[in-house]
């Protein structure tokens, strides 16, 4: 292959790259003006959240008790001043009398 032969192929190998670089860049030109990238952004998070979403139904339906669990020691959680209470457990008020000062005593 002569030298002409060689740098006509290398340049037509050129433009035929650069046809489709203009061509990708055009295709996501247009594709950009029909959707913005916003909405791109919040449908991606949309798609992740309800992947995640379905993932937990179904580890929750495989662990029952587990599930049974966690929600009961949330529960208790959140309720554990009164119960502590019901059981004489619970932290006195000291403080309001000490607030009150020598002269309400």
């Amino acid at each position: 292959m002569t030298r002409r032969e060689r740098m006509l192929e290398d340049r037509y190998l050129r433009d035929s790259a650069r046809a489709l670089v203009e061509a990708d860049v055009e295709h996501v030109k247009t594709d950009l003006a029909r959707k913005g990238l916003a909405a791109r952004t919040f449908d991606t998070v949309k798609d992740g959240a309800v992947d995640l979403y379905e993932e937990a139904i179904d580890v929750a339906k495989d662990n029952k008790g587990a599930l049974a669990a966690l929600i009961a020691a949330v529960v208790v959680w959140f309720a554990r001043n009164p119960l502590l209470d019901l059981f004489g457990l619970g932290e006195e008020d000291d403080a309001s009398e000490d607030d009150a000062g020598p002269a309400e005593r």
